[in-house]
């Protein structure tokens, strides 16, 4: 018995050595690739996705139109050019003449109407509001595109350390399916104990499939924000954020979708303001030039005409009213929003509360008494006190364990980066990009 346990593990040692010779070039000519390829950081990941995503882009060029919009929001209407034929005889023997009745004229006139000053800065008022709408919007924007790439890179990062496990765990398998066949060879193993180390490597190579799949998923997904910078290798991990749950709260209020409603009260109140002002009257000064026949003196006319709102209970007083309840509906929406997501942020502290516990407890118990098992029932195998079969199963719960571990680590990191993009400052974290 001892000369076959030394003659497997010199067997198993010759079978480290060309798996260590085999690692060592794979990690050579992996460092050689990367020195090659272009490696992709966390917050370059998001920096780019803030330069790139069409998203962003969209929300910007929203803001240059309403910032375009609002140039003429205060100016004076067009002035307007009159061309005519006043008095133009269409009987007797002069008919169609221009020249022979003292009474045709040619004519040509401006006009110039004046909005009343309280309507215009009502205007100008809501050109403004409506250009710090289209910036809450474009935070909006930004503030989705940085939480969905950090999401996209974070799941692709939690699959590549399962591919990582599950890499070790195949160079394993065949060195358990070598020491497997030495005993089978030296008379010391069942023939279906063979068996078994090939339906592990099935399994695991069933699960490799599942997670290439993941994997594919994750970089499609992050792709959207990226474009072709999604296929480049990963680096590094994500920042290790501190999770306040005071702090968060505080800033509830600032949120970008609160934010917007905002300037939707401006803009409101510059339409209230502006139907107020349309009971005042407007005026509108007009100048022409009359020409007659040359038998006759030329005439000028000089006109000023005003608007008389005398019917604002069925016209003005309406739309001010329409307004005014619309301020009733979006301060109610406002409250709805604002006690939906102190809602969601006690939820999402409560379930990171529960993903720290969970990581501790895979880190400190599960992970530790998963490895102690596989030690057992290998020790127990190879002492004739235990099946192969455990050992099959105590592996299997293992792999199960240190992948389940490394989904439990992502949540809670996807969960920390979603509370950290959706609620706190980021202004000096991304000084230079965000405008």
């Amino acid at each position: 018995m001892f000369l076959f346990f030394l003659r497997l593990r010199r067997r198993q040692s010759l079978v480290l050595r060309s798996w260590g010779r085999f690692a060592i070039a794979s990690i050579l000519i992996g460092v050689a690739s990367l020195g090659q390829a272009e490696s992709l950081p966390f917050h370059d990941a998001l920096r780019l996705a803030l330069q790139d995503a069409p998203l962003v882009r969209a929300s910007e060029a929203q803001t240059s139109a309403a910032r375009q919009a609002a140039l003429p929001a205060g100016e004076l209407p067009d002035p307007k050019l009159a061309l005519g034929i006043e008095n133009l005889p269409i009987e007797g023997p002069d008919r169609y003449s221009l020249t022979a009745d003292f009474m045709t004229m040619q004519r040509i006139g401006l006009m110039q109407e004046f909005p009343n000053a309280a309507k215009r800065n009502a205007r100008m008022d809501a050109a403004s509001a409506r250009i710090a709408l289209s910036k809450a919007y474009e935070q909006v924007a930004q503030q989705t595109v940085l939480r969905e790439t950090a999401q996209a890179w974070l799941v692709r990062h939690a699959v590549e350390q399962q591919l990582s496990v599950l890499d070790e765990l195949v160079v394993e398998n065949r060195l358990f399916d070598t020491a497997i066949r030495a005993q089978h060879a030296g008379g010391k193993a069942a023939a279906t104990d063979v068996v078994m180390p090939r339906q592990e490597a099935a399994m695991l190579a069933q699960r490799r499939d599942e997670l290439m799949a993941k994997r594919a998923a994750a970089i499609a997904q992050l792709r959207r924000w990226l474009g072709a910078a999604a296929d480049e290798p990963l680096a590094g991990d994500m920042p290790d954020w501190s999770i306040s749950r005071e702090q968060l709260i505080r800033r509830v209020h600032q949120h970008p979708e609160l934010a917007v409603f905002r300037p939707k009260a401006q803009i409101l109140d510059a339409e209230i303001a502006e139907a107020n002002a349309a009971k005042r009257p407007d005026w509108a000064l007009e100048l022409a030039y009359q020409k007659r026949g040359p038998d006759f003196g030329d005439m000028v006319m000089v006109q000023v005409s005003f608007d008389l709102p005398f019917f604002a209970s069925s016209r003005q007083e309406p739309l001010i009213a329409a307004k005014q309840a619309e301020q009733i509906a979006l301060n109610a929406e406002s409250e709805a929003f604002t006690r939906e997501h102190l809602a969601m942020l006690e939820s999402e502290l409560a379930e990171y509360q529960r993903l720290q516990q969970s990581e501790t407890r895979f880190t400190e118990t599960l992970l530790p008494l998963a490895d102690e098992k596989v030690t057992l029932a290998l020790a127990g195998w190879r002492a004739g006190a235990g099946a192969l079969s455990d050992v099959i199963a105590a592996r299997r719960e293992r792999l199960e364990t240190r992948l389940s571990a490394i989904v439990a680590t992502s949540e809670r990191e996807q969960l920390a980066a979603r509370l950290h993009f959706t609620y706190d400052d980021l202004s000096g974290e991304f000084a230079g990009v965000l405008p």
